[in-house]
């Protein structure tokens, strides 16, 4: 019998092999490629040459006010030279450069760097000889407790024009002998040769040098600051960029005079910067102004190298205040990671410990008498303060000096008995937290005094509270 299928089955073949057979592939395919897809130049420009290889015409766009190519358009194969500009700012920058042959775009993606800050004329190479591979939790907890040389190279007037006598190097070594391991040295710097250029005096700077050597020739640490210096780092706008450029100016003269100590110095930018007799809540305007000395001073000193490179920086919260510094503070940048501090001081409640009057006389929970107790700042605020600070910063990598605690001695003949609990409580509640404490000592041991040390005599005032606060720092 005849197949019907069969016919049709022969049909489809020769007409599948009639449409092959008419397929043919495109004798001159597209060539197109670029030899490279990214370019980088330094900042500095210059040129570069990348190869087309192609068997096309091609053409190039590239919308860029500083980088040329060349040539823009052309057939076949070719190199194009790409010609970048100096980079005068200080960010990098980047451009597509488009090669288009028919349909088909390829991109090379052009990038320069950012021009280098020029580097001043005091700066030498980083150098880390004697600045320990530490961590600055690690330092803060090698410098146990502290003890401020109050009242003497920060007075107005000359080192001796507070009542204290001259520095001695048989001070500083009582004071090691009695324990503590590091010294806070506060300094009013403005002795100047050219008040107008903040010029500072070399005899001056040569005694305060004395002063640290004292210091760091009986193994202990150093932290020496501008201080008060008759309150011209006033934080506000209209002050702002006086205060900055008279800042960087001290600090970059004091930090090439310091450079070659080994990381027992540290740097304190400030001290308690407010604007004066303002105690409140800061304005926006007054935090963000001391945010930025504390910026100008991490700058200055990072500027001069060195070993000023590794050295540990303390910066200070809106006048020392634990609060301000946990609602305000912006931690500077630093080019130098891990060696930044923070400094907040210590003396809650006022009526007990600064007010120069009997009518709070005593503290705690041990108090007998209420109507000479302050209605806050007992035990459990003192606690919670300083867990603010270790949950703000400490628990954060960064170290907290309590560069200022103590109570005045006041006539009440009760009081000794909780000047000394609370300054014993003060000790320990900030070492129990990962704070290092620095007791302020002003020199002065009579009424409303808070002297720990006959400077006179180079004799001990309270032996038995000088030896409970080392203990409580343990």
């Amino acid at each position: 019998m005849n197949n019907p299928f069969r016919f049709l089955g022969f049909f489809l073949l020769s007409a599948l092999a009639i449409f092959s057979c008419g397929e043919t592939e495109d004798p001159n395919p597209l060539i197109f490629t670029v030899s490279s897809n990214s370019v980088q130049f330094e900042a500095e420009g210059g040129s570069q040459i990348i190869t087309i290889t192609s068997n096309s015409t091609w053409t190039i766009e590239a919308a860029s006010s500083w980088l040329e190519v060349t040539p823009m358009a052309g057939t076949g194969n070719t190199q194009i030279t790409l010609k970048a500009s100096s980079n005068e700012l200080m960010e990098a920058r980047e451009v597509n450069v488009k090669v288009i042959a028919g349909t088909v775009v390829q991109l090379i993606s052009v990038k320069q760097d950012a021009k280098a800050p020029s580097l001043p004329s005091y700066y030498i190479p980083s150098d880390a000889t004697g600045m320990r591979d530490i961590s600055n939790l690690e330092l803060a907890n090698e410098m146990g407790i502290g003890w401020n040389l109050g009242n003497s190279l920060e007075a107005i007037g000359g080192e001796t024009a507070w009542g204290n006598p001259k520095t001695t190097k048989e001070l500083i070594g009582l004071i090691k002998a009695a324990g503590f391991k590091s010294v806070r040295i506060p300094v009013a710097w403005s002795k100047f040769t050219k008040a107008e250029t903040f010029e500072i005096e070399p005899v001056w700077m040569a005694r305060v040098q004395e002063v640290v050597d004292y210091v760091i020739d009986n193994d202990m640490y150093v932290v020496m600051n501008i201080h008060w210096d008759e309150g011209w780092m006033q934080p506000t706008f209209a002050q702002q960029n006086y205060v900055n450029n008279r800042l960087e100016k001290m600090w970059i003269q004091i930090a090439l005079n310091f450079r070659d100590y080994d990381d027992h110095l540290l740097f304190a930018g400030t001290n308690e910067v407010m604007v004066d007799g303002d105690y409140s809540t800061p304005k926006p305007e007054y935090y963000q102004v001391q945010n930025s000395f504390n910026q100008t001073f991490v700058d200055a000193v990072r500027s001069t190298g060195g070993r000023n490179t590794y050295r540990n920086l303390v910066v200070q919260t809106f006048n020392t205040n634990i609060d301000h510094g946990v609602n305000f503070f912006d931690m500077p940048t630093d080019d130098t990671e891990g060696r930044l501090m923070v400094e907040v001081h210590y003396y809650d409640p006022y009526e007990f410990s600064l007010k120069e009057d009997e009518v709070i006389t005593q503290w705690g929970e041990h108090a007998t008498d209420l109507s000479k107790t302050a209605s806050w700042g007992g035990e459990s605020y003192a606690d919670g303060q300083f867990q603010k600070i270790k949950t703000k910063f400490i628990d954060k990598g960064v170290p907290v000096l309590l560069g200022e605690y103590a109570a005045t001695d006041k006539k009440a003949e009760d009081n000794d008995i909780y000047r000394n609990y609370y300054l014993l409580h003060i000790s320990k509640c900030a070492k129990e937290h990962g704070v290092v404490p620095f007791y302020w000592d002003n020199g002065f041991g009579g009424e409303y005094g808070s002297a720990l040390f006959n400077r006179n005599s180079g004799g001990l005032l309270y032996p038995d509270l000088i030896e409970g606060i080392i203990s409580a720092g343990q």
